[in-house]
């Protein structure tokens, strides 16, 4: 386990909920942030607000350095090969859909196939489906194992070689399933296929490789990964990336502009149109100062102690059911559950009263819901932040809702 004195860089943390000290299990939906990210974004308001890449003046010189500099951080933190791969983005929602826009109308046409699973969050699902809507071509899913994971049969049995695009979640939002990245985009490129990843809940709690993956994009968030809101990556391996066209016109991504035809800046700056999210990038850079330090491999493996622990705990409670793989090594530090027939969003709010926080509804994954026989559950999700205390805390808030709902019906 990591040492409990992690949660004094989280002030949040430090505060009571309707009473009772607040037991944050919602790091699914957003982390929570340290001090060390507070103070860098502050640094810059203070000391080196000013635009990048345009401004000859000291502060344009250091908000430029700092920005960059964040690049540089998330090409090493994922291991990219170059800067050039590295598109600052609003989140993994935005670069999933730079993906689908414009590589994706370029390259797919009627008769194609693109290929997803049933546990993709909305905005690694939508996008495709207006692609295929729009090119005519067809949207295929690969179906799940009975707990919900993927078996590398079916994925060959899906992919062919009409597939040109897999697009899949490394570590589902719902299930904590984690998937086979590596061996699914092996198989998709025996086909000609690219591979797109979702890793919005894989990059906060995994050591990350793309050049060991192989994968030919990987989307991720800032805010899930104790970073702030509204920064995102897209990595893309740069032959692609050289080959696609901008869907962002404007300042900053253009070299020059005519009266009636305009050329782009070189990678990665002609996919970053506009005043870009400099603040954004430059708390992410000090997030995953932070994570590295602390040491992905001993966030993982906290997690899936306390997914482990929580998975045991909560097991001992009639009535309730846990979704995704029982082995809690095949899953991340997220355990989604149902408890009898009372409604998840009534869970939520008598734990809320306790000072527990979790999620509760669709998740941004209705077809998985659909898929799970449910309208809507209950997520508790776990960062390097929590502790078995936590845990104790929410299984004897379940407990609580239980009684409770039990005298009411």
């Amino acid at each position: 386990m990591l040492s409990k004195e992690i949660r004094s860089y989280f002030p949040i943390l430090s505060q009571e909920i309707n009473g009772h000290p607040l037991v944050y299990l919602d790091s699914g939906a957003t982390s929570q942030k340290p001090v060390q990210v507070i103070e860098a974004i502050t640094k810059y308001y203070e000391f080196e607000n000013s635009n990048v890449h345009r401004g000859v003046h000291t502060l344009g010189n250091r908000a430029t350095e700092s920005y960059e500099g964040a690049r540089e951080k998330v090409r090493k933190f994922i291991n990219a090969k170059s800067t050039k791969e590295i598109i600052f983005t609003r989140g993994t929602t935005t670069s999933l859909n730079t993906v689908a826009q414009s590589y994706g109308r370029a390259n797919v046409k009627e008769g194609d196939e693109i290929v997803i699973t049933h546990m993709e969050h909305h905005s690694n699902i939508i996008p495709w489906q207006q692609l295929a809507k729009e090119t005519g071509a067809t949207l295929k899913y690969i179906d799940l194992e009975e707990d919900g994971a993927l078996s590398l049969e079916k994925v060959r049995a899906t992919i062919t070689d009409k597939t040109k695009i897999v697009s899949i979640v490394y570590v589902s939002n719902v299930l904590g399933t984690m998937n086979p990245i590596k061996e699914i985009t092996q198989i998709a490129h025996e086909h000609g296929a690219i591979m797109v990843v979702d890793g919005a809940q894989a990059a906060p709690h995994l050591k990350l490789d793309v050049q060991n993956l192989d994968c030919d994009f990987l989307a991720f968030s800032g805010h899930k990964m104790c970073g702030p809101t509204g920064i995102g990556v897209l990595y893309g391996k740069q032959e692609l990336l050289e080959k696609m066209e901008p869907i962002e016109f404007g300042g900053e991504m253009i070299d020059f502009v005519g009266l009636y035809d305009s050329t782009w800046k070189e990678l990665p700056w002609k996919f970053e149109g506009g005043t870009p999210i400099i603040a954004g990038a430059i708390g992410l850079g000090a997030a995953i100062d932070f994570l590295e330090e602390i040491g992905l491999d001993e966030i993982e493996k906290h997690e899936h102690e306390l997914a482990t622990y929580a998975m045991e705990k909560m097991l001992t409670i009639e009535g309730l059911t846990i979704y995704g793989p029982n082995d809690p090594s095949k899953r991340a530090g997220i355990v989604t559950f149902n408890l009898n027939d009372v409604h998840p969003h009534d869970v939520a709010t008598v734990l809320d009263m306790s000072g527990i926080a979790v999620r509760a509804g669709h998740h941004c994954a209705q077809p998985l819901m659909k898929w799970l026989q449910c309208t809507a559950t209950a997520r508790a999700s776990f960062y390097l932040y929590n502790t078995e205390e936590d845990i104790d805390r929410l299984v004897a808030g379940l407990r609580t809702a239980k009684e409770y709902f039990n005298d009411v019906f």
